[in-house]
């Protein structure tokens, strides 16, 4: 070519890609990398400290666990007021008060074996509302129906054999419980009571 745009010489430039662009390339690949390095390490940092999503996993857990009837748990039975022979026996310094706690007793259907004072054993040594004594069966039955009567009594047992017991009314015996409130204890008594729900 001549004129203004003449070539001299023997060396002819050479025509490549020039290097800034791939710099540009490779530093936008970075910063792209960089910048989800960061977030994940933030998401990470959010979660240690907020213990992760707990609403959304006991909802899970509470989905998968089954759902169970609740099943009355057996409840023994009770025997029957008239069949426990009830020995009534006044420890305290009160006259008449073994005569008159049989006499309620007895309107509230038990059945009444011997009325009079303690033995030495217990006279004037029973610092509670009373005593109930009997055979070791007796903890699981009579004591349990004539305690709704009295509540504050103290259960021991002897060696006899028969299945009477023996109630010894204390310094503390002021009266029976009402009618309804020995009627309530009763019923919670023989109310079966709820099985333990499953825990998952």
């Amino acid at each position: 070519m001549g004129g203004k745009y003449r070539i001299t010489g023997d060396t002819y430039p050479r025509m490549r890609r020039p290097r800034h662009r791939r710099r540009l390339v490779l530093a936008g690949i970075g910063a792209v990398v960089v910048l989800g390095l960061v977030g994940w390490g933030t998401l990470q940092l959010i979660e240690v400290f907020t213990g992760g999503d707990k609403s959304a996993s006991a909802a899970d857990h509470k989905r998968d666990c089954p759902t169970a009837k609740p099943s009355a748990a057996p409840v023994k039975a009770l025997p029957k007021p008239a069949s426990i022979k009830v020995n009534v026996y006044n420890a305290t310094t009160r006259t008449g008060l073994a005569k008159a706690a049989a006499e309620e007793l007895k309107k509230r259907g038990f059945t009444i074996g011997e009325v009079g004072n303690a033995s030495k054993e217990y006279d004037k040594k029973v610092p509670g509302a009373g005593v109930l004594l009997g055979a070791p069966a007796a903890k699981s039955g009579s004591f349990t129906v004539l305690g709704t009567q009295l509540a504050g009594t103290v259960q021991k047992t002897d060696a006899r054999k028969t299945g009477e017991v023996d109630l010894i009314l204390g310094a503390k015996f002021k009266a029976f419980s009402t009618p309804k409130e020995a009627k309530a204890a009763m019923t919670a008594l023989t109310k079966p009571a709820p099985a333990p729900s499953p825990s998952c």
